[in-house]
This record gives C-alpha cells, sequence and structure tokens, in this order.
C-alpha cells in the first residue's frame, strides 16, 4: 500500500496543512498552570514528538490534544477544526497508552473491533477493518488469543491496531515503549517507524526518552516547567540547542557557566566562573549573544585528548580520573587545573592514558555553543 493511498485510507479531516495546531494554551489546575502559552503546529503525515522531563507538561498537552482535559485558554485545532470543546470520542484521534490499556476479558479481535461497534458499523466492515487492522501491525494470526497470552511487544502491536482501525487523522502515543524492555523497545522503535512511513497518518509522541525521541521523530517539541524551550528536527535540537536547558537535557554535555569578554557575529571570548578562557560560537537566538552571562555548552564526542598541549584552540591541561568501558566507546572523566570535571567521549580502540596522568582536553571554537544563562 502506497504512503498516500493509506493516508487516504486510515485519516479523516479537512485537507489543510496542519492536522494539529495549538494556539496560545494554557491548562491551570488549583491556580497553578501545567501548560503555559503553547504553541504547536504538527504537519500532515509528521511523527511529531513532545520531549521533557516527568512534570514539564508533555502528558498533559496529550491530554488536552485528545480531549481528556479542557484548555484554561488557547485554542486546539484539529484538521481545520476547533475542537475545545468537543468531547474524545467526537475527535478524529486515537491513543495508544503506555499500560495499553486492553481489555482482558476480550480476545485480540474483539478488543481491535470494540471502537467499531460502538460506532454501530456493519459486521461485514468491521470484518474487514479489523482484518486489515490486524494485518497492518503483524498480527492476523493472533485474533483469537486474549491479551493476557501475547508478548509485551504483542500487545503493543493489538493497541496500535485498536488506535489504527477507527482511522484517525491522528495517532497519540503516550510514553507508548515505556513499558517494553530495553532490547524489545529498540525492535518496537524500528516497527514503529516503519508503520509511520507506510500508514502516513500524523503521529504525536510523548516521551522522556531522548534517544527514542531522536531517533522516531522527524521534529521534536521540548518541554520544561509547562513551557516549550525549543522546536526543531532531531539534528537542529541535538547540535544547535537555543537554551541551556535544551542542551543539557538533549544527550551528554559538559556545562561552563561565564562571562562574554569580547564579540564577533560568528564568535564569542568567554571568561568563566572558574577562570577559564574559551573561544566559541553564539547560539542562534532571538537577540543575539553580545555581553552578559551565558552557558558554554560542549558535547563530550567534540573533546580530543592529548599528552602535550594543543593549539589554537580551548586546550585545558587536567588529570584523568576515572575510565569507564562501554562498549563502543569510552568515557573519560578529567579533572581540569581550574577544578572543572569534564566528560569525554571518544570510540572504543584507542590508547587509554593511566588514572592521574597529566593530560590535555582541546577542542574547536565551532565544538562549543554559548547559551544564554536562564534564571
Amino acid at each position: 500500500m502506497s504512503q498516500t493511498a493509506a493516508h487516504q485510507q486510515l485519516s479523516t479531516g479537512v485537507n489543510v496543512g496542519f492536522d494539529v495546531e495549538l494556539r496560545k494554551v494554557f491548562k491551570v489546575y488549583h491556580g497553578e498552570p501545567a501548560v503555559r502559552s503553547v504553541d504547536l503546529s504538527i504537519q500532515r503525515g509528521e511523527f511529531f514528538s513532545i520531549l521533557g522531563p516527568s512534570g514539564c507538561g508533555k502528558t498533559t498537552t496529550l491530554r488536552l490534544i485528545a480531549g481528556f482535559e479542557t484548555p484554561t485558554a488557547g485554542e486546539i485545532v484539529i484538521g481545520g477544526q476547533l475542537i475545545n470543546h468537543v468531547p474524545p470520542y467526537r475527535r478524529p484521534v486515537n491513543t495508544v497508552f503506555q499500560s495499553y490499556a486492553l481489555f482482558g476479558h476480550l480476545s485480540v479481535w474483539e478488543n481491535v473491533a470494540f471502537g467499531l461497534r460502538i460506532q454501530k458499523c456493519s459486521r461485514s466492515e468491521i470484518q474487514t477493518r479489523v482484518q486489515e487492522a490486524l494485518k497492518l501491525v503483524k498480527m492476523e494470526g493472533f485474533a483469537k488469543r486474549s491479551p493476557a497470552s501475547l508478548s509485551g511487544g504483542q500487545q503493543q502491536r493489538v493497541a496500535l491496531a485498536r488506535a489504527l482501525v477507527n482511522r484517525p487523522t491522528v495517532v497519540l502515543l503516550d510514553e507508548p515503549l515505556g513499558a517494553l524492555d530495553l532490547k524489545l523497545r529498540k525492535e518496537m522503535q524500528v516497527e514503529l517507524s516503519l508503520l509511520h512511513r507506510e500508514l502516513g497518518v500524523t503521529f504525536v509522541m510523548v516521551t522522556h526518552d531522548q534517544e527514542e525521541a531522536l531517533c522516531l521523530s522527524d521534529r521534536i517539541a521540548v518541554m520544561n516547567a509547562g513551557q516549550v524551550e525549543q522546536i526543531g528536527t532531531p539534528d537542529q535540537i541535538y547540535e544547535r540547542p537555543q537554551t541551556a536547558f535544551v542542551a543539557s537535557f538533549i544527550g551528554d554535555t559538559n556545562l561552563f557557566r561565564g562571562r562574554i569578554e569580547g564579540a564577533h557575529p560568528s564568535m564569542l571570548w568567554i571568561r568563566t566562573e572558574s577562570g577559564l578562557k574559551m573561544k566559541v560560537q553564539p547560539a542562534h537566538t532571538r537577540e543575539p549573544l553580545t555581553s552578559g552571562r551565558v552557558v558554554v555548552s560542549v558535547r563530550p564526542e567534540n573533546i580530543q585528548v592529548s599528552l602535550t598541549p594543543h593549539e589554537p584552540g580551548n586546550s585545558f591541561e587536567g588529570r584523568l580520573q576515572d575510565v569507564m568501558y562501554l562498549g563502543t566507546h569510552v568515557h573519560y572523566f578529567v579533572v581540569l587545573s581550574s577544578g572543572d570535571r569534564i566528560t569525554v567521549r571518544q570510540t572504543n580502540g584507542a590508547a587509554v592514558p593511566s588514572a592521574e596522568t597529566p593530560i590535555y582536553l582541546f577542542w574547536g571554537a565551532e565544538a562549543g555553543l554559548a547559551l544564554p544563562e536562564q534564571g
């Protein structure tokens, strides 16, 4: 089935550029805002992830889209239609929960057919659509089984089939792989990505797993304290974070707080609180960074190790404190003469210096990124 055909078959709604839009959305509980002025525009057929730590408002945002919560202020638009007060069962969305929420007393076939029966579809239509949905997730041979007899991955596929059988405009995924073990989780990430490409339906996923969001998403919204800090493609979020929170939350990084001592459109000269002098690139922020306090982010994989000083560039003396072997790569933990503790990631196979060996760390100006300091 082609992506276009599958999308036409499994989605409904107005032919607009965005399937989901949130416009200045707030959600307040007992006087405390859980979601604050959230703006999102999710394109048709996109795999969009909302990423953030526990309590950041990401699940509340998903529940607002699903209709399980009503916004305190702002607008929610799906398929070009304002749906603030439309109940969940009348919205063109279906949700896949982390717990799968399958009915234990019903067979796989009956679980998938449940929503169609509520809609009072004909018996022949139910038969056709359930078979089609089970085939999509490779579960057609398990139709008579009970959910309790299935593995976690198989239950996840049934939950997806139940969501897709209703031909929604948008599939909402609430930590969909959180209950799986690591190996199965990796396998399901691949299957979920392939399924999304085949169907062309808009997926909106909530997760706290950075790697999961980076590998699955077309775009990611990073949330913190009820607000969206940055929206971008995975490489933009990782390589060009716009805030110190995004830099520290997405992947590993080394952070240095300091002050700008000199500025150029493509270069900043920074003195850190510990006295280090660095040359780094400014982040692409709304207001150009020319003065004041900043946070410098340097990814561990962008730092090089040497037994001798390295010029030109950022080069600092330190001592190797510990080494952690992680299979494909090695983490070095280094304490600089300034007292800063630095993590370095090198590919496995390089010669490892002895512990307490004096070494030098160096990186180019392009490997560091200066970000505005947040309160």
